[in-house]
Parts: C-alpha cells; structure tokens; sequence
C-alpha cells in the first residue's frame, strides 16, 4: 500500500489535471482517479473531509466478502429490520444467504442489510472495528467508520480521493466487482433493482453505490471501464450528481489515446542456443499490442522479458520462448507470447579422428 500511495502522490503532481469549466461540476467535493495506476486525472476539494452516506457501504461489503463463507445462510433477526431509511426489507425470521444479503446491500443500498452484515460477521462493534482496520491497512488517513450503513455520525467521514482510492481496491476484488456491476437480481420471491441509475445513462459505466442523508447530500461513486482503462469517479455533496461523473468521466477518457506499444514480429532481442548451427537466435513478439495511455504514461512504459537463459538447438522459427510484460508503475498492462523470429539447426555429431579418417577413405573409395 505505500508503494500505491506513492506511486498515487507522484502521479498527482505529473499528471496534468482536466480543464473542467467552472460550474460544470456541482460537487462540493470530487475527484477521477486511474482505478490502475492511482493517477489522479481530475480533482475539486478532493482531500476535504465529509460524510459519505451510504457509499460507506463499500467497506461493508468489501469487509464481508474478505470474510469469506458468502452462501452461509442465516435466520434474519428481528433488530436488523428496524433501522430507519432504505431497505432491502429483510422479514424477521427469514432465511436467506450472506451473498444475497450484499446483493440488497449494495443495489437497493438497505440499511437492514447493512446490520445483517455486521451482525452476521462477528457482531456490529467487531465488524465497524475491521471496517476502521481495513482503512488504516490501506492508508486512508482521513476516513473512519461509525456504522456499516451510512447513517451520520459525528466521526463518520471520508475524502472523495480516499474514497476512490478504497473503491480502486475493491474493484480488483471479482465478487466485489460482479455484484456493484449488477442491474437487477433476482433470488427467490425478492427481485432487486441497482439504485444506481448511471449503469443506464452511461454505456461504460461498471458501478459502484449511491447515498444520500441530509447532512451528506447526493454522494456517488462510479467506475467506468473504457478501451481496457478503468477508471473511478466520487462525488460528495452534488446536487446534479450524474451529469457530474459523465461529464469527469467523459473528459478524463479523453486524456488517453491508443498507442501501439509492440507489432507482431518486432525483434525483442536475441538468446543463446547451444548445439546449433547459430549461437544465438532472435526473439520477437507474436502479436500487435495497442494499448490507452495518456501523453505522460508514454515515456514511463517499461518491457521485461521471462523466458530460459539459453536454449538447445533446434530452435525453430514460430517456437514458444517465453513472456513479454509491458508495464506501467510496476503495474502490468499488456502481455504477449515470445517465439524465436529465427532458426537454429541442430549439429551434426562430432566424429573421432578414426571415424573422420575412415569416412573420407571410404568417400576416397566412392563407397560413400
């Protein structure tokens, strides 16, 4: 994590941030971060700290799928159902799954499922712990958790740049990613529909959670994922919140243009061969690899090779060698095959001076 955080400090200073014209975004607080590399590509007050309403719930989640067993069962009690705002309207006594119990978490942003969660997962104090545990493991100085729904508290905050940077890491988490990316669920009788309406108005978005009280406004994080870049917006505080991240959003793909990092058959380098008729042969890549990148990401593309210290011939033109890594802030980006780009027959046995004598004597002799 201080590698990410300080890969994230240098990328904030060079990286140019977007022009956005003022007014555009209403967002007391927000911020476009690179989900990958942690590059900040857009920010407004971003370190301010604020409530978060329900886009807490992120942790909820993130903390209960870390905890693992998520087909467990488990019979809903009746103090989970009795916590004020939205719903997912768990009945008391019903049996029903962790797994589906985070589905009405994090789509129908329920509050009673936010207690089931904690409760379920070693008690409400325990679980709120590990919550303020995971923040400090991932270095967000500036964000601590009350409750595992949202509700405000005098100590429950956060900064949109922290906020991104906690979303950034529960994207990477499969089961985290599927469930925030999902627009409607059905289990059983009970069909839930994601509150986030900007998987609709927003062909590249792949979620993540709403909220809102009074005292936090209109809070939204969303993650898009457009030409293999993702990327993670949050807003806190904004009244026009989804025309907010469509226009960041819009914006900070524009700083990335396609670039062809390798072309199939370009020479990588060469590796010994030992018993052929070559000592050395080429290697090269097997395909084009054209990859997004913003004008300072450029320059900062490193390629490493894996692959045997030396071969033994035959080496045939074609022939799997090894692996090419392309990357990015010690993130890697894009991948490819290496195959020998030329050949390396094997020798022939060496003969012993009799052998060498008798075959030109009988060569001498036309027998050969």
């Amino acid at each position: 994590m201080r590698k990410y955080l300080k890969i994230l400090f240098l990328c904030f200073i060079l990286l140019p941030t977007l022009y956005i014209p003022a007014g555009a975004v209403s967002a007391k607080s927000a911020v476009v971060i690179d989900a990958d590399t942690g590059a900040v590509l857009f920010s407004q007050n971003c370190d301010e700290v604020l409530p978060m309403a329900s886009t807490t719930k992120i942790m909820t989640a993130l903390i209960a799928i870390e905890n693992g067993d998520l087909s467990r069962e488990y019979t809903v009690k009746k103090e989970y159902t009795l916590v004020e705002g939205s719903s997912m309207y768990l009945k008391e006594n019903e049996q029903i799954s962790v797994l589906d119990t985070l589905y009405g978490l994090m789509l129908m942003s329920g509050n009673d499922a936010a207690l089931a969660i904690a409760g379920e997962c070693g008690g409400i104090d325990a679980f709120v712990q590990k919550m303020n545990d995971k923040a400090q493991e991932l270095g967000l100085e500036n964000t601590h958790f009350e409750n595992p729904n949202g509700l405000d508290a005098e100590t429950h905050h956060t900064t949109a740049l922290e906020l991104a940077e906690l979303t950034a890491y529960a994207m990477q988490n499969p089961t985290f990613a599927q469930i925030v990316s999902t627009e409607t669920y059905t289990s059983g009788t009970r069909t839930m529909t994601n509150h986030n309406k900007l998987l609709k108005m927003y062909s590249d978005c792949i979620g993540v959670k709403t909220g809102y009280t009074k005292k936090s406004g209109r809070c939204l994080v969303s993650a898009a994922e457009r030409n293999g870049r993702t990327l993670v917006a949050v807003t806190l505080n904004a009244p026009d919140d989804w025309n907010d991240h469509i226009t960041m959003l819009d914006n900070a793909f524009e700083l990335y243009n396609p670039v062809t990092i390798q072309q199939s058959g370009d020479v990588l380098g060469e590796v010994s061969c030992q018993g052929g008729d070559k000592n050395k042969v080429q290697i090269s890549g097997s395909s084009d690899i054209t990859i997004w990148l913003t004008d300072d990401e450029k320059s900062n593309i490193k390629c490493s090779i894996s692959g045997r210290p030396f071969v033994y011939a035959p080496a045939q033109i074609g022939q799997v060698y090894g692996t090419v890594n392309y990357s990015l802030n010690d993130n890697i980006i894009a991948s490819d095959r290496i195959i020998f780009s030329s050949k390396s027959n094997i020798l022939p046995p060496k003969l012993s001076l009799l052998e060498k004598i008798q075959q030109k004597l009988l060569s001498f002799l036309n027998i050969i």
